[in-house]
């Protein structure tokens, strides 16, 4: 009786073991090195609003509204195949934000610490060079200070 409960033990601690998160840690070798990206605005504060896009991918990816930060280790071109982010591979990516200028950086991947910034410059416009839109109407007809209707064009 002792074999058998000193067996089943055995073989509960090594299945223990098999799917602990050490060993699964170390099964990821097919997947890309994490990138993350952290946008920010010209004071530091985080842009909530900001979307990236890699050129070769049809997809935005927003960022996270709390703290401005956008990772992942891989990304899927329209085809269906991945774009793992391999170490020494440089990747291009595009970040937008309403209210702000688009920037494109370039960045080269590291085996650790990818940790990547990036300042949005506020756009610069004055509310005055903004036209309100001239809507016409094809059946509008100016109206006589008598209230009538002018004539009909």
């Amino acid at each position: 009786m002792k074999r058998i409960f000193s067996w089943m033990m055995a073989t509960a601690m090594a299945a223990l073991f098999a799917v602990s998160p050490l060993a699964l840690a170390g099964s990821k070798s097919g997947e890309g090195t994490r990138v993350r990206i952290q946008v920010l605005d010209n004071e530091g504060a985080p842009v909530q609003t900001a979307v990236i896009r890699h050129p070769e991918e049809a997809d935005r990816h927003r960022v996270n509204s709390v703290d401005g930060t956008w990772e992942d280790e891989v990304l899927y071109l329209p085809d269906g195949s991945p774009l793992l982010f391999l170490p020494g591979e440089v990747l291009v990516f595009e970040i937008s934000a309403p209210g702000y200028e688009t920037t494109v950086i370039s960045y080269q991947v590291r085996r650790r610490g990818n940790d990547v910034k990036v300042t949005l410059a506020e756009l610069a416009y004055d509310s005055g060079d903004i036209d309100e839109p001239m809507m016409s109407f094809g059946r509008d007809v100016p109206r006589d200070e008598g209230g009538e209707a002018g004539p009909a064009n």
